[in-house]
């Protein structure tokens, strides 16, 4: 019996359901308490552009004089299409790039600056035309905050210190050289991280260590002029809660967050596996490994509860998302990955996972905007196509700000082995989550069989909900679709006609691997 027909054994005895089946039955029930003010961060939203690849440069920044149609240099189309998903917070300059990064190089007159190899990501030479001028502009012309890695690795406090005041100070040295680069008014600059994975790239330190530069880092980051900052400490990859205990043992009264990166990875040392190519088990096991940052989050966050009782310091997962090999025939070290209807899998059942955690997770940053690992766009020359994951977080910009609504579901599982893992994981075929906001209830829900329609029984209580006013789908003929260059809407959203309401319940017919949206009112 091959792989595929086996995991397609275990699911339907794991679901209780005939080789026959057409489909499955989910419930879920919403448990409506109207004196729950527990918000969905709009920062969970949240995105990361670092120096790596064509990110920037060619993804959100092509220069002034580019034929690309283009506002001051930043590409009019990639602008378009990032308003469209109300982006609430954008980390740069990395990632491992920012600790090799020198802010004074980045800053005057762009044929004045020093070119730069970008060491950590293909050696590509890089001329700083993208700065602290451009990025702090892109944020106002998109209406988002700000989120600033700063250098520890390579760096000095006082180079940190001074970025700092350059940035934020009305007057001052720092601000008179950020005049006479032509901003006269300080930027607002609300979230400022102290280095990025210093247990690694970031400075192979050991948390004892990091811990104190840390302290040191924020006594001389200062608040200028009525801006505050938010201080972010460098946090824990995936599963190592000792660096957790250790900085918030150490550090916590001094930090307002601790970061935490969390990849969905089939492996680390040998190949990741393809993006477009992969069959039933790899499909299943990443999703399983993808829902598992929900023990991260809890463990990390158990940690963090025996120092900080009362929820001050904040979890950011601020790396998120997959990381495949990249595609064959693009240049080794830009990480330059395809988006199928797999990443939107993970991208739903990720964002469902962080709705649950909004008293300890209120900021995360997916890995990474443009044309890296799993991007909301691709861009080639002055094309750009928008990818299923770009969809996901459109459909799901109604959560941003609003009140949860704690849904529980109840729903049929797979066991998904790996010849990597000695560990099965188990995935639960449909997820939900669901909140209220200005009156309207918004309700996602996502169905990860391949083959199997889904018969989503939603109880919806005590809400009163009465009217269907906005019903999408994200779906695709096959799994492994993707849009592309030529191609660039075969997964797409659409209008979906297949939920009504009768009394108290909401029924949805799912298709097989599709994600819905509702929007709901009385």
């Amino acid at each position: 019996m091959n792989k595929f027909l086996s995991l397609a054994s275990t699911l339907l005895l794991t679901a209780g359901l005939s080789s026959a089946a057409k489909s499955y039955t989910a419930s879920v029930v919403l448990e409506n308490n109207q004196f729950t003010t527990d918000t969905i961060m709009p920062e969970i939203y949240g995105q990361f552009a670092e120096h790596l690849g064509t990110c920037i440069y060619g993804g959100l920044w092509v220069g002034p004089d580019s034929p690309i149609a283009n506002t001051d240099g930043y590409r009019n189309d990639v602008l378009n299409a990032l308003r469209e998903l109300k982006v609430p917070v954008m980390r740069w300059p990395g990632g491992c790039f920012a600790d090799e990064y020198h802010w004074m190089d980045g800053v005057g007159p762009k044929e004045n600056r020093p070119r730069m190899v970008n060491n950590n990501w293909g050696g590509t030479v890089e001329d700083n035309s993208f700065g602290t001028h451009e990025f702090f502009n892109l944020c106002e012309l998109l209406g988002c905050e700000p989120y600033l890695s700063g250098n520890v690795g390579s760096g000095t406090v006082e180079e940190l210190a001074k970025w700092v005041e350059y940035i934020t100070a009305e007057d001052g040295p720092m601000a008179t050289l950020r005049k006479q680069n032509g901003r006269e008014k300080p930027w607002h600059l609300k979230y400022l991280g102290v280095g990025n994975e210093s247990w690694g790239c970031g400075g192979d330190m050991l948390p004892d260590y990091y811990a104190d530069l840390f302290r040191r880092y924020g006594v001389y980051c200062r608040n200028y002029d009525g801006n505050h900052l938010f201080k972010i400490a460098s946090g824990a990859s995936d599963y190592d809660y000792n660096w957790t205990e250790t900085l918030m043992k150490k550090a916590a009264r001094q930090m307002n967050g601790i970061s935490l990166h969390y990849y969905t990875c089939y492996s680390w040392s040998k190949s990741k596996g393809s993006a477009t190519d992969f069959d039933a088990d790899r499909y299943y096991w990443t999703l399983g490994k993808c829902l598992e940052i929900e023990d991260v989050v809890k463990r990390h966050a158990t940690i963090m509860d025996v120092y900080d009782p009362s929820k001050r310091v904040a979890l950011m997962v601020d790396e998120w998302g997959t990381w495949f090999d990249e595609e064959p025939g693009t240049i080794k070290g830009h990480l330059y990955q395809q988006n199928t209807m797999r990443d939107a899998m993970v991208a739903a059942l990720s964002l469902n996972v962080f709705h649950k955690f909004t008293d300890r997770v209120r900021m995360t940053n997916i890995a990474q905007v443009a044309n890296v690992l799993q991007s909301m766009v691709l861009t080639k020359g002055d094309q750009m196509v928008l990818t299923p994951t770009y969809y996901v977080f459109k459909m799901y910009v109604p959560h941003q700000g609003a009140r949860v609504i704690p849904a529980h579901i109840d729903c049929a599982t797979v066991k998904a082995e790996s010849e990597r893992s000695s560990r099965p994981r188990t995935v639960p075929m449909a997820s939900a989550t669901a909140s209220e906001k200005d009156g309207i209830v918004t309700i996602s829900l996502t169905n990860v069989d391949l083959d199997r329609e889904c018969d989503m029984q939603v109880a919806l209580g005590s809400l009163d909900l009465k009217k269907i006013v906005k019903a999408e789908i994200l779906t695709a003929a096959d799994i492994h679709d993707y849009n592309d260059f030529g191609q660039p809407e075969k997964v797409t959203i659409k209008n979906f006609n297949g939920a009504t309401i009768k009394g108290s319940n909401l029924n949805v017919k799912m298709p097989a691997h599709s994600i819905v949206t509702l929007q709901l009112t009385k």
